[in-house]
């Protein structure tokens, strides 16, 4: 045995105990307000609770791990901590920069390690149903902020013509719309066109159709359906879907209607999770790691709960084709994606 090896490997180990651990923080930092706080300026741990309205106990102890974890800056002398801006740009902030809000994904997928662990030994799934009504939030918080800034510019404007045929006004669909922010974002920038939204969790359906309603729009629509059951009198010139396919039961029937569905000079947005099928080309990474754990806490099992394909979040580009060609989208381009984790498949029919 390699004893060298031993002890590097028992300091990673550590290294991942505190990452875990700060993790933790980070979602604390972002849920109590504390990073917003911190970030106005340097403070004593009494000045930064007054500044949250927080408890000074907790705050002082919450400073103490994000300090010696080399986040936050403390100055012995004046007892003052202080947030780095440089530090600041990914804790802060409404927009696809703050990095704090991916940490509630972390500490929620936490709460269900027990019945994974029975699925482990088991089989079977650990259902959506037991990930609602907190998931939908989860992934409605993290996600808006990236397309609020980069909806337009980083996916609709990187296809050529695209965005001419929204303001002159085609049928657009949204298979796995979640809670319609993208859509309703689409149909406020292109009046001319019409958007419907699919998805099958029925609270998520009515917050789209909330934010629609409080948005003024006329144009979009939202309905409670099964993504391999779409309604077959429809045709769309767009389709879209935002990491839906990936955590489906039945994806190649999702994108099997979704090819039916898709006018004849129609295209499909399918941006989904940018990897290779095979592991090899996986590792070195450095966010394999964080999309095999979610998919094994989440997008797998809840695809294998319903006795589906369990594709996982790590499907990759490779299958992605088979899949997509099958579905009779032979003419794919792919594209780079503003988020690091994700590819933009821009498909046609042959």
């Amino acid at each position: 045995m390699n004893e060298t090896k031993v002890t590097r490997f028992r300091e990673r180990i550590g290294e991942i105990y505190v990452g875990a651990a700060l993790t933790l923080m980070i979602d604390i930092g972002f849920r109590t307000g504390l990073w917003e706080a911190a970030a106005k300026g340097p403070a004593t741990s009494e000045q930064l609770a007054e500044r949250a309205g927080l408890e000074e106990r907790y705050v002082r102890e919450w400073l103490g791990a994000v300090t010696t974890g080399g986040i936050a800056d403390y100055d012995s002398d004046t007892e003052m901590y202080s947030l780095p801006e440089e530090h600041a740009v990914s804790l802060t902030g409404d927009g696809a920069s703050n990095r704090a809000v991916n940490a509630g994904l972390l500490t929620y997928l936490g709460k269900h390690v027990d019945p994974v662990v029975t699925v482990f030994r088991e089989g079977g799934g650990v259902p959506y149903s037991r990930y609602r009504p907190e998931f939908t939030s989860l992934m409605d918080q993290r996600f808006r902020r990236e397309y609020n800034e980069m909806l337009f510019d980083g996916y609709i404007r990187a296809v050529p013509g695209l965005e001419e045929r929204l303001m002159a006004g085609i049928r657009v669909c949204d298979v796995g719309c979640g809670t319609g922010h993208n859509l309703n974002l689409m149909a406020a920038e292109y009046p001319a066109s019409t958007f419907t939204g699919f998805d099958i969790a029925a609270d998520a359906i009515e917050l789209a159709n909330a934010e629609a309603a409080e948005m003024g729009l006329s144009n979009v629509a939202f309905e409670v359906q099964d993504a391999t059951a779409l309604p077959g009198d429809l045709t769309f010139d767009l389709m879209t879907t935002f990491d839906a396919i990936h955590d489906q039961a039945n994806p190649q029937g999702a994108l099997n209607e979704i090819g039916r569905s898709l006018a004849a000079d129609g295209v499909y947005l399918m941006i989904d999770i940018d990897a290779s099928s095979d592991l090899k080309n996986n590792i070195g990474n450095p966010l394999a790691p964080y999309l095999y754990s979610v998919s094994t806490m989440h997008c797998m099992t809840v695809s294998l709960a319903e006795g589906g394909a369990g594709l996982g979040t790590v499907w990759g580009r490779e299958l992605a084709l088979e899949m997509l060609s099958e579905a009779g989208l032979t003419q794919v381009e792919i594209l780079e994606s503003s988020n690091p984790t994700n590819a933009i498949y821009v498909c046609r029919k042959g």
